[in-house]
């Protein structure tokens, strides 16, 4: 776990907490973050914050630096992480306001819009009893986001995409791809060679370290698998070895056999299949799977 300063002692900031709740502001005053945590992950934490200027909550990605001391290439990808943010515009990709480094802290800091009810996987399980109507319009939704990502100048590959990557506002039904911290932007040549990602979800060449945008179509067929089952891929075995070997063998996952709905499971084999047999983002939206959706939603 990232050790990170406790609030407390960011209330040393020098701010007047009797004006506002905030625990800590960016320079330039707008944005006041609270001690909530939203979320943890390997590299940084997410704190709510509020956007004085707009009026509007949002996210507060904070990174401890020191934390990654000698390790350049971790502070690469983080920037990196930043500067792709800022590059893109998409209503299915989360977007992006501001960001600094705090060099007394050792900080580097983000602000991202906040999806209201937080991850999908999260907020899936909440909601156990959704129609096969309501997953694939999510489903549609990641699907946009990748071929917007896909078709982007340059080409950019997700890598990591998983449930708990992809945030939903439950209000309106609103679904949208964040944390692309091991996103890689590979240009003309489509084609990507570091091992990275979250393993029950990698596609079995990405160990091969030769690969293509596909392995995120890939990523979204095991996505739609959780979603219709409620169960992690793979999550029959008890270590990542076992996950390795199962997928490299290109053995399914147990969770498909709990797929009954012969087109549903049909879907997701066709985001599973082969490289050379995988249909692109744009492809997929036009799958007969999304025939009869209402198309009111313009996210």
């Amino acid at each position: 776990m990232m050790p990170m300063p406790p609030c407390a002692a960011d209330l040393q900031t020098g701010i007047d907490k009797d004006s506002e709740p905030f625990v800590e502001l960016d320079p330039t005053g707008r944005y006041g973050r609270y001690c909530d945590l939203l979320g943890t992950g390997a590299v940084k934490r997410v704190y709510r914050a509020f956007d004085q200027e707009e009026g509007i909550e949002v996210a507060w990605n904070q990174v401890l630096l020191k934390s990654f001391s000698g390790d350049e290439l971790m502070i690469d990808r983080l920037f990196s992480e930043v500067r792709l943010l800022r590059s893109l515009k998409n209503d299915n990709i989360i977007s992006f306001y501001n960001f600094w480094t705090n060099d007394k802290q050792n900080t580097l800091n983000f602000i991202t819009e906040v999806c209201t009810s937080g991850n999908l996987r999260e907020y899936r399980k909440k909601h156990r009893h959704v129609s096969l109507k309501a997953l694939k319009k999510w489903s549609r939704q990641i699907l946009r986001g990748l071929d917007y990502m896909h078709t982007h100048e340059p080409c950019i590959i997700h890598r990591d995409l998983n449930c708990s990557n992809v945030f939903i506002n439950g209000n309106i039904g609103q679904v949208k791809i964040g944390d692309l911290g091991l996103a890689a932007i590979v240009g003309k040549s489509h084609s990507a060679h570091s091992v990275l990602g979250t393993p029950e979800f990698m596609a079995p060449e990405l160990y091969d370290e030769d690969y293509t945008e596909l392995v995120d179509i890939y990523s979204f067929g095991m996505c739609v698998l959780e979603l219709v089952t409620l169960e992690i891929p793979y999550s029959e075995c008890d270590n990542i070895a076992k996950v390795f070997r199962k997928v490299t063998a290109g053995l399914r996952p147990q969770a498909m056999n709990k797929v009954k709905d012969p087109e549903v499971k049909q879907f997701i084999e066709r985001c599973l299949g082969k490289p050379r047999d995988r249909p692109s983002a744009s492809e997929l939206l036009r799958d007969s799977f999304f025939d009869g959706l209402d198309d009111d939603e313009e996210f």
